[in-house]
């Protein structure tokens, strides 16, 4: 006697942990069957039974949690008999962030602290270097300068120095990219990487240069979410880059987020954390209160 067709759903944040909390889950036959609407606490594995096996069985599965942001799947196949697994990543909804716990000043890796207490003329903190603009920063400026720092941290060239070990100082810190001085040498080291598939040459047309400066070329790293983008603009011998991270779709495509949570938004860096401990499982220095 063939086995009961179960859905077995493992829901998860980036951490590979349970949610911990009840998700709405709409589940929509795509060939045959009835739609079923069912509330389920994400602390463990859940079964759904009561669905149609192959070669019927093909369903779209909606997860909507509270805290996260509601993730679909059009392709839920589930097998003739038995249990067909799925596991599912949650990122964040970062309207729910109800508070941000960054790492100490103290814990902060040389590299970034060095960068920071040669900051002193950032817009809008001028005159603060260091722990001071470190404290400085509201949630959403230092959630994106940890991210920047952690993803230049973690790319490194050929002669063995991290990009982050170029940035000479901030000269502007936004949510989702920092403007700094760099030197010439950040450029070519950048440039010649292209060659052994570190970075690859990238758009610069939608990067202004600042007032005075012309474009000295674009170049973001190859992986398919979550991409460090390094903008060049150069003046004499003068040299400034936009820095960000590109989220390269990586919700949609990586997460399964439904395209309208996102729409019409500016990369969040809430959002960019989840794609660097998600998918790139690098550690940016802070973590959420949902």
């Amino acid at each position: 006697m063939a086995a009961e067709v179960k859905l077995r759903l493992e829901l998860l944040d980036v951490y590979g942990k349970f949610l911990g909390e009840t998700v709405d889950i709409v589940i929509r036959p795509l060939v045959f069957g009835d739609l079923m609407r069912l509330p389920f606490k994400a602390t463990q594995k859940i079964d759904i039974t009561g669905l149609v096996g192959a070669p019927q069985g093909r369903y779209r599965v909606d997860m909507d949690p509270p805290s996260y942001l509601l993730v679909s799947s059009s392709s839920v196949n589930l097998n003739g008999s038995g249990i067909t697994p799925f596991t599912f990543m949650f990122p964040v909804d970062p309207e729910k962030v109800t508070k941000v716990n960054f790492k100490a000043y103290v814990k902060l890796v040389e590299d970034l602290k060095g960068l920071l207490e040669r900051s002193d003329k950032v817009l809008g903190f001028e005159g603060k270097k260091g722990e001071g603009l470190y404290g400085a920063l509201d949630d959403i400026r230092k959630a994106g300068l940890m991210n920047i720092a952690t993803k230049t941290a973690a790319t490194q060239f050929a002669n063995g120095r991290t990009a982050l070990s170029y940035i000479q100082n901030i000269s502007e810190l936004r949510g989702d990219r920092f403007f700094a001085a760099v030197p010439k040498e950040l450029r070519e080291e950048t440039k010649n990487s292209v060659a052994a598939g570190l970075f690859k040459k990238a758009d610069e047309t939608l990067h202004t240069p600042p007032v005075g400066f012309s474009p000295a070329e674009s170049f973001k790293t190859r992986e398919g979410h979550g991409n460090l983008q390094l903008s060049f603009f150069k003046k004499d011998d003068e040299y400034v880059a936009d820095i960000d991270i590109d989220d390269a779709g990586g919700f949609e495509h990586f997460f399964q987020v439904v395209g309208n949570a996102l729409s019409g938004k500016p990369t969040h860096p809430y959002n960019i954390h989840e794609i660097l401990v998600g998918i790139q499982k690098l550690d940016p220095g802070y973590t959420f209160v949902l």
